[in-house]
């Protein structure tokens, strides 16, 4: 979801990046999630009219190891998967969410029933996320909890994104000048290509539903 780093952060940060060698390399049988990930990365990039090499150098990876990640050869850390989230304009928790359909409803693809403890959780900025979808559908609803009064940096994608308070309070900056501050029954809708970040307006944090466009495939 976030927007890819400067391509142009000099010679000294491109080389700490290949240092850290972030993506680890699989020494087993390529396993489902690995292959799910990579899939997802790859639509994405595609989506997004990226190259390999484009993609390497927003996401500070080495080229070799990226293709690896695609083809589910190698399975990348927190850290690496951060950097490609953002360089993509998605989230770790939408990267790592499963994409096939299980249970008794897989035959029934247009009715789902997503319980108060299922859907995919993981980061989502500087907000832990939760899916209210599973498989591959046009939109993704999300429930996100956060209590970091840190700014972080500006997102930005393509696809249209809707935010809804249900508690707390969160201030919301897309970069203009005037930062919003929402409280609960508030809403924002911005369309795609916004840049844009929000952070805890106090020490209560915020729980927010978000949904956004998913990203259109190649």
């Amino acid at each position: 979801m976030r927007a890819p780093p400067d391509d142009c952060r000099g010679t000294q940060s491109q080389s700490l990046s290949i240092q850290e060698d972030p993506v680890t390399s699989l020494d087993t049988a390529i396993d489902q999630q690995a292959l799910s990930v990579g899939r997802r990365i790859r639509e994405l990039r595609r989506a997004r009219d990226l190259t390999l090499v484009q993609l390497a150098a927003a996401a500070q990876l080495s080229h070799p190891f990226l293709s690896q990640l695609e083809r589910g050869l190698a399975r990348p850390s927190m850290v690496s998967l951060e950097r490609i989230a953002r360089a993509l304009g998605s989230s770790q928790v939408e990267l790592l969410a499963p994409v096939d359909v299980s249970g008794p409803d897989a035959s029934r693809p247009g009715i789902e029933v997503i319980r108060a403890s299922d859907g995919s959780r993981g980061p989502y900025g500087q907000a832990e996320g939760r899916l209210l979808v599973h498989g591959d559908r046009p939109f993704h609803p999300m429930i996100l909890v956060g209590t970091s009064a840190d700014p972080g940096d500006f997102f930005s994608h393509a696809e249209d994104e809707f935010l809804h308070v249900m508690e707390g309070s969160a201030v919301v900056d897309f970069g203009d000048g005037e930062p919003r501050v929402l409280s609960v029954g508030d809403s924002v809708y911005f369309v795609g290509g916004t840049p844009h970040r929000w952070w805890a307006a106090g020490d209560a944090g915020y729980r927010v539903f978000v949904v956004k466009e998913k990203p259109e495939t190649l």
